[in-house]
């Protein structure tokens, strides 16, 4: 089955969300030695994945899912995505409820005060990005707190004004956990991209199921969402946001 080019737009790291400015916490793990070459930086990604990717994607696809169905001219774009929206989410408060329960459990999830601000950093800049390409989409449901919507809600909701279904929007998430620390690591450590971009294909599979996962897990209740958590990349995202200078925002 073709990949269809609207999730490949989103996907891409030039989507004008300001992902290119962000590490996702490898800035911090090459400088205290933890990753400095392709199979740490290897075991670094695969790591993401099962912590922050899991629970990123997870919470992305329950936002896509608190949407609603899409607008008849942005039907799902697989079979896998026809799944229906939740019960009782189709009028406004419902899903105002749902994304603001949404935004308070993935908070209580990441326990770095850098992290939250971070992620709710990304997700102002993803949704000013999304008002901007899709206008009457219904950004406004998402909660208006302090700092802007945590980026993996912004992504659900950009989702669902792109047509895009819960299982697309979690591998949206997946590719991005990866892509952006995989390319971090090529201006911080100096790799070879060509190898990079053969360890980024090692790792589809493991990607692909991860997506799946997290698709699947979207469908529970929020308080049952995934809570995989990485206490390194905790510590290194505190240690990361007192640096006077450093080449990426986190």
């Amino acid at each position: 089955m073709a990949v269809p080019t609207i999730l490949l737009l989103v996907a891409d790291g030039r989507f004008p969300a300001g992902a290119h400015a962000h590490s996702s916490g490898l800035e911090a793990a090459v400088a205290a030695g933890r990753v400095t070459d392709l199979a740490t930086l290897d075991a670094y990604l695969r790591g993401r994945l099962a912590t922050a990717g899991l629970v990123a994607a997870a919470f992305a696809a329950a936002a896509r899912r608190a949407a609603g169905p899409p607008r008849p001219d942005q039907l799902p774009l697989s079979a896998a995505d026809r799944s229906p929206a939740p019960p009782g989410s189709d009028g406004v408060h419902d899903r105002r409820s749902a994304l603001a329960l949404l935004d308070a459990e993935l908070d209580a999830r990441t326990a770095s005060p850098a992290q939250r601000a971070v992620s709710r950093r990304q997700g102002r800049a993803l949704l000013r990005a999304g008002r901007e390409i899709w206008p009457a989409a219904t950004f406004d449901d998402l909660p208006a707190t302090p700092g802007g919507p945590h980026q993996p809600l912004a992504l659900g909701l950009v989702g669902a004004a792109a047509g895009l279904g819960p299982a697309q929007v979690a591998t949206v998430a997946v590719h991005a956990t990866v892509t952006g620390s995989a390319s971090a690591a090529v201006r911080l450590l100096g790799l070879d991209p060509y190898q990079v971009q053969a360890l980024l294909m090692r790792l589809a599979d493991a990607c692909d199921a991860t997506a799946t996962r997290a698709a699947r897990a979207a469908e529970l209740p929020p308080r049952r969402l995934p809570a995989a958590a990485a206490p390194l990349a905790d510590i290194h995202a505190e240690a990361h946001a007192t640096w006077e200078v450093r080449l990426f925002a986190s």
